[in-house]
This record gives C-alpha cells, structure tokens and sequence, in this order.
C-alpha cells in the first residue's frame, strides 16, 4: 500500500512537471496556436460530453428539473452548450482584458503570451462550473449564440477574402507564365465544380411536381452572384481577378447547398431527407472542419504584417531593421546598448489587435456549439426538442448574400475612395 502510494505521489509530481514544462514553452511566437489548441480542445470535450454525460445529467437535480424527463437529445445539447458556453467566457474575458493594448511594454501583453498553467486551470475551473449553473442562463445563452454564429460566419468571409486576394497577389507577383497558367486552371476548376454544384442543388431541392419557389430563388440568385463577381473581376476598371472570383463562387454555392440541407427533413422540397443521417454527419465535419480552420488562420495571420487585425493605430513596422526608429530617430548612445536593447523590445507596438483576436475565438465557440447540437433549441414545457430547420436556412443563405456584398464592395471601394487604403 505505501509503496502504491508513493508511485502514485511520484507519477502525479512528473506529471504536473511535464505540464509546466509544456506551458512555460510556449514563447510569444506559438502562443496563437497554443489558443488554437485550446479551442480544439474544447471541440474535443464537448463531442465526447455530447455522447457520454446524458445518463449523469438526467441525474442532477437543477438540470433535470421537469415534470417529465426530456429525451436523451436534449442532454447531449446541454451538455456542449454548458461547455461552449464555458469557453465562450473564457475568451469573452481575456478579449475585454485585452482592451486598449498597444505595445509589449503593457503588463497585460504578458498574460496575452504568458501564465498558460493559470489560463488552463481557469478554463477548467469555468467549463466545469457551468454544470451548477441553472437552465435559463443556458436558454439566454443558446438563444444569442445563433446571432453570434452569424456574426462568426461573417468573420470567416472576411479571413476568406482576405485569404483569397493573398493567394492571387502571390502568385501574380511570381511574375512567370506558369502561375498565370496555374491561375487560369485553379479557377477553371473553381467555376466548373460550381456549375455542377448548383446542378445538383436543382435536382435535389426542386422535385418535380412540387412547388420549391423558394429553393429555385435561392439558386438562382446564387448563380446570379457568380455571374456578377465574374463580370465585376474583370471589368477594366476594377483591379480584380479571375481567381478570387471563382473560389468566393464556390463558397457561395457551397452555402446555399448548406442552407438547402437544413430544412426540416419533413419539407417536401428537401430531397436529401432519405438521407439525412449521412448529410448532417457530412455538414458538422465540414462545418466544424471550416471553423477550426478559420480560428488557426486568424491566429496566423494575425502575426504577419497585414492590417486584418491590426489595432487602427499601429503601425505595420514599429522599428526598421538598419537601427533606426520608426520616426527615423537615431538611437541611444552605444554605453547604453544593453538599456537601449530592452527598452526598444518593450516599446515596439503589438502587431494584431489581442481584444479582437479572442473575439474570434469567443465567437467560434458559439458557431460549434451550433454545428454540434444541429442549431437546437431549448425545450419546451413539454420536454421536446423545437426544431429550428428554418432559422439555420436563414442565417447560412443570409450569409451567402452577405459574403457576395462583401466581395463585391471589395472590388469597387477602391474605385468609390481612392484616397483610402483597402
């Protein structure tokens, strides 16, 4: 027994030694993606919560407090929501503190890159004390997670856009035939899926002998858009691209086609409702797999040289790399190298907006908790789930339009403000 003891006491110290070790590894560099796997950590919990912790919360007396028990959906909808909701605070918090940074000489710069044993335990400790907390607040919080999941749709057409536009600069700028070629193809392909994407879409949301006006609009008005965006890109006038053009198409297929699935399996225009297990098994993989992809971009990104999330006031460089200070003042006598050296690393401005970069994430965890319970609702008195097929359609058609908006008001702000940067 003792010496049972003392290999579990020993087991638990290397443990915790390995921990610290992992956390105070992570330099200014990594730290966007040590948030990364944060928040992939939280997809991962709430997924194994989603399958296994129904029988436990049937349990617990302030969750399971109707006069007839829900159905085991409900539970598995609780249960990612309170963990969502966990992580949501998580970052809601850390974005607030963030507020108003500017440069690395802030202390909170430091809890930004730094004190990762303290953030996971906090993240524990929030995750953990949403399970005590009562139904309402987590009623409240599903309900303005739908509106957070279309702001975050939202965010994911700007890193798109902008991801787009950097992969057309890049390879224009290579200056040779053979990207120019390459270009042509990629966005070849990118229109030819498209049209066949949208095929499908006719054949399988508007049965004949049915009345699907409403899908025919939806399609229609898609393929309207990437009639525009291809006239728009290269329109004399405009510095756009071919590129850009076919792959925001594409994207603007692939939402409608997302729109279309969600509809309620009974709706008579839904053909997919024969298979509806296989479709929504494929949406969550690609939704979720569109999220984590987002969120690992944006911390990316956020690092380079871009104003995407770079506070209004900072500049891309804050210090040259010939010794010479950004206002191009000399620097301080060489006796004081050493002071000056230090002084220069604390002084330099942040290169991305920290407030704005933990948005993201706040938002992301709204967007999966939606993916993972199928934009469920709360329950009713009677305990069954509400199904809320049409607001999903809404909001991902909704997208759709206001990704095409945006591309487009890519193209001819430039044109519209010439004396401002875009």
């Amino acid at each position: 027994m003792w010496a049972a003891s003392c290999l579990a006491s020993c087991c638990a110290a290397c443990a915790c030694d390995a921990c610290r070790t992992v956390v105070s590894g992570i330099s200014r560099k990594s730290a966007r993606i040590a948030y990364c796997g944060l928040f992939a950590l939280s997809l991962i919990v709430s997924w194994i919560l989603r399958e296994v912790a129904a029988p436990l919360m049937e349990k617990i007396p302030w969750i399971n407090h109707f006069h007839k028990t829900p159905n085991r959906e409900w539970f598995e909808t609780d249960a990612v929501l309170r963990v969502s909701l966990g992580n949501f605070l998580f970052f809601t918090i850390l974005s607030f503190l963030m507020i108003g940074v500017k440069n690395q000489r802030d202390p909170r710069d430091g809890l930004h890159h730094g004190g990762w044993m303290m953030k996971v335990i906090c993240w524990c400790l929030l995750v953990i004390f949403m399970f005590f907390i009562p139904n309402e607040l987590v009623s409240f919080y599903e309900t303005i997670s739908k509106f957070g999941s279309g702001l975050f749709l939202l965010v994911q057409v700007v890193l798109l856009l902008d991801f787009v536009h950097g992969w057309n600069d890049k390879w224009v700028g290579y200056d040779e035939q053979f990207w120019y070629v390459a270009l042509l193809v990629v966005s070849l392909v990118c229109y030819v899926v498209t049209l066949a994407f949208s095929g499908l879409l006719f054949h399988f949301f508007t049965p004949s002998g049915q009345d699907c006006g409403l899908n025919t609009f939806f399609i229609v008005m898609t393929l309207i858009f990437v009639f525009i965006f291809a006239v728009v890109a290269l329109h004399p006038a405009v510095n756009g691209s071919i590129l850009p053009a076919s792959v925001i198409s594409l994207y603007c297929m692939y939402l409608c086609y997302s729109g279309l699935s969600s509809e309620p399996r009974d709706y008579q225009c839904n053909g997919l409702h024969k298979h509806s297990k296989a479709v929504s098994t494929s949406s969550l993989t690609l939704g979720l797999l569109t999220t984590v992809l987002s969120v690992v971009y944006s911390a990316v990104r956020a690092g380079s040289s871009t104003t995407l999330l770079s506070p209004p006031n900072s500049p891309r460089a804050g210090w040259s790399a010939d010794g010479v200070g950004g206002a191009g003042k000399p620097l301080l006598p060489l006796d004081n190298k050493t002071e000056e050296k230090e002084e220069k690393e604390n002084s330099k401005p942040v290169t991305y907006s920290y407030a704005f970069f933990h948005i993201i994430f706040s938002l992301a965890s709204m967007y999966s908790a939606m993916l993972l319970t199928g934009w469920s609702t709360s329950v009713g008195e009677s305990g069954k789930l509400v199904d809320v097929g049409w607001p999903s359609v809404w909001v991902r058609i909704g997208t759709g339009w206001a990704t095409a908006a945006l591309y487009i008001w890519s193209l001819i702000a430039p044109i519209m403000f010439p004396d401002r940067e875009f």
